[in-house]
């Protein structure tokens, strides 16, 4: 076989495998377009008999997409910040430190990243009720921003103990303490990880049902893109034209995130090999 002809037919089957994975996508944006009735009701056809933008409208409005789309920005940035704080802090001193019971440590780390969160989200609900911060943005951040979050810390900690002791001596000799040498010469260097961190958890954080739903139950004003899309679903039956049309609202703003900060991310990592 001739590498020309490897190569058409490798980019046929790539060509495929696309289509496949894109479709559902292709779908979602079409079903958001129908009439509910219209959604099942024509098959794999994508192309609606009438467009109908209203779906949008009522999902944004009507429903109050606008002020669950403000609670998710504000939720999820304030995580991310959390996350990425704790677990770097975390990081670092795992990769650059020896302590005694410095392996047990770790351990029950990793022990801890194979518990659903349905296990955890009673004490954590109760904890949260007893700081007097459930139904408000910061019960929710917290709740999601100071677990755990294993990968992330042990993504720094393996970062960390590579680099040379040499930057540290550098700095203490230019006469930086320990918060300095890291807000100013260990976190920087870091910043690849800081981006992988930061797609995950964004990611996470724009997505995840659970824990919002519980903290904002008596406070529905305070619900997330996600909470928000069972507003739709009723006992009798469910709209899913706007249920479609806010399913393609929640994904826009993560699918243009994860888009831009890939990007960023691959080329941090090539800087890094170069270096």
């Amino acid at each position: 076989m001739t590498s020309k002809r490897r190569s058409w037919l490798t980019g046929v089957g790539l060509a495929v495998v696309a289509v496949v994975w894109i479709y559902p996508f292709v779908w979602l944006v079409s079903a958001s377009l129908k009439s509910s009735s219209e959604v099942f009701g024509k098959g794999l056809d994508l192309v609606p008999s009438e467009v109908r933008w209203e779906n949008y409208a009522r999902a944004w409005t009507d429903v109050g997409f606008a002020s669950y789309m403000i609670n998710t920005v504000l939720i999820t940035l304030g995580t991310v910040f959390l996350v990425i704080v704790r677990s770097a802090l975390a990081g670092y001193v795992l990769g650059r430190h020896d302590f005694a019971g410095k392996k047990v440590l770790i351990g029950v780390f990793l022990l801890t990243f194979f518990i659903p969160e349905g296990y955890t989200i009673i004490p954590i609900t109760q904890l949260t009720d007893q700081l007097h911060l459930l139904n408000t943005h910061v019960g929710v951040i917290l709740g999601l921003g100071a677990g755990g979050h294993v990968a992330a810390t042990l993504l720094y900690a393996g970062y960390f103990r590579k680099l040379p002791k040499e930057l540290e001596e550098c700095a203490e000799l230019d006469g930086a303490g320990p918060i300095t040498i890291f807000f100013r010469v260990m976190l920087p260097l870091a910043w690849p990880i800081t981006a992988t961190v930061f797609i995950l958890t964004f990611l996470f954080a724009w997505n995840v049902y659970l824990l919002p739903l519980v903290f904002t139950l008596s406070d529905p004003d305070l619900r997330t893109l996600a909470v928000g899309m069972t507003v739709f679903v009723g006992e009798q039956s469910t709209d899913w034209s706007g249920l479609a049309a806010a399913a393609v609202i929640s994904l826009i703003p993560a699918i243009a995130v994860f888009a831009v900060l890939q990007r960023r991310f691959v080329d941090s990592i090539a800087g890094a090999v170069k270096q």
